[in-house]
C-alpha cells in the first residue's frame, strides 16, 4: 500500500565537498548525481528500499555549495517514488525513481 505522507529532509552540501573542485572550477554547483544520491539515500531511510533505476529526472536550476534546500519524496505507487528538490519554494530538480 502506498504511504500518502511525503518524506521531507533538509539538503545542504558543504563547500568543502570534493566534487566542487571539478564541477565547475571557479563556479561550483551541486552535481545532479549528488541530488540523485540524496534521493536514493532518503528512499532507503524512509521505506527501506533501494533504487533499481532513475525513470526520469529534470534539473531545472542549480543548487550552490552551502545553500539550504529540501528534498521531498512521495510514492507514486508501490514501486515508483517521485522526488522534488526545492530552495525557497523554487523547484530545482524533480523526477521518478523505481524502487528495488
Amino acid at each position: 500500500m502506498t504511504d500518502p505522507t511525503p518524506f521531507v529532509r533538509a539538503l545542504r552540501f558543504d563547500a568543502a565537498h570534493p566534487s566542487f573542485a571539478g564541477h565547475f572550477p571557479g563556479r561550483p554547483i551541486v552535481a545532479g548525481v549528488l541530488l540523485l544520491e540524496a534521493a536514493a539515500e532518503a528512499l532507503r531511510e524512509w521505506r527501506g528500499q533501494g533504487v533499481a533505476q532513475v525513470a526520469d529526472a529534470k534539473f531545472l536550476a542549480p543548487l550552490l555549495p552551502g545553500e539550504e534546500a529540501s528534498l521531498e519524496l512521495d510514492m507514486a505507487d508501490d514501486s515508483r517514488c517521485r522526488f522534488v528538490v526545492r530552495r525557497d519554494g523554487e523547484v530545482l530538480a524533480r523526477g521518478t525513481l523505481e524502487a528495488a
